[in-house]
């Protein structure tokens, strides 16, 4: 079965990969609007997800990475699995955690950063060995070393809005 708001969001997402942030931004949000706050669980968690990383200013990812983990905690392994049979919600948590993470830390608040990479890490065991959970587990290894410096700064290899 086809999920053609799934298909929309990644193309609006292959956007952002070929340097068109704007674009992609734009498509998501439209798609978002369309959905509105009781809309699919799997679509909200994944457009919120990746919409979060389309923002430079730590804030307004923020904000889209709190919808994505709120829209996690509605979605079902069914839901989910109607989508990917491979897909398991429990390894969306690291991955969502360390976003929150990050973004905390980069706005200096850094006790609730410490919090969520303490949630990250407790979930990384949901993930198999992949090249993903190797990435997954490197970057939370770097966020709670910038937490532990008290470093706001961007790190170099975090996903950024395209500017």
């Amino acid at each position: 079965m086809t999920d053609d708001t799934m298909a929309a969001i990644s193309r609006a997402v292959g956007l952002g990969h070929e340097g068109q942030p704007d674009a992609a931004r734009n498509a998501l949000l439209a798609l978002w609007k369309s959905l509105g706050p009781q809309g699919d669980p799997l679509h909200r968690c994944a457009l919120a997800h990746y919409l979060a990383d389309l923002y430079d200013d730590a804030a307004e990812a923020l904000t889209w990475d709190i919808r994505a983990l709120d829209a996690a905690d509605s979605l079902s392994n069914d839901r989910a699995q109607q989508y990917d049979s491979a897909l398991d919600v429990r390894g969306f948590y690291p991955s969502l955690h360390l976003n929150l993470a990050d973004n905390y830390r980069r706005l200096s608040s850094f006790t609730a950063a410490q919090r969520e990479i303490t949630a990250a890490r407790a979930t990384l065991h949901t993930l198999p060995d992949s090249p993903y959970s190797t990435t997954i587990r490197t970057a939370v290894d770097e966020v709670e070393t910038a937490i532990q410096a008290r470093n706001p700064r961007p790190r170099p290899s975090a996903p950024t809005g395209g500017r």
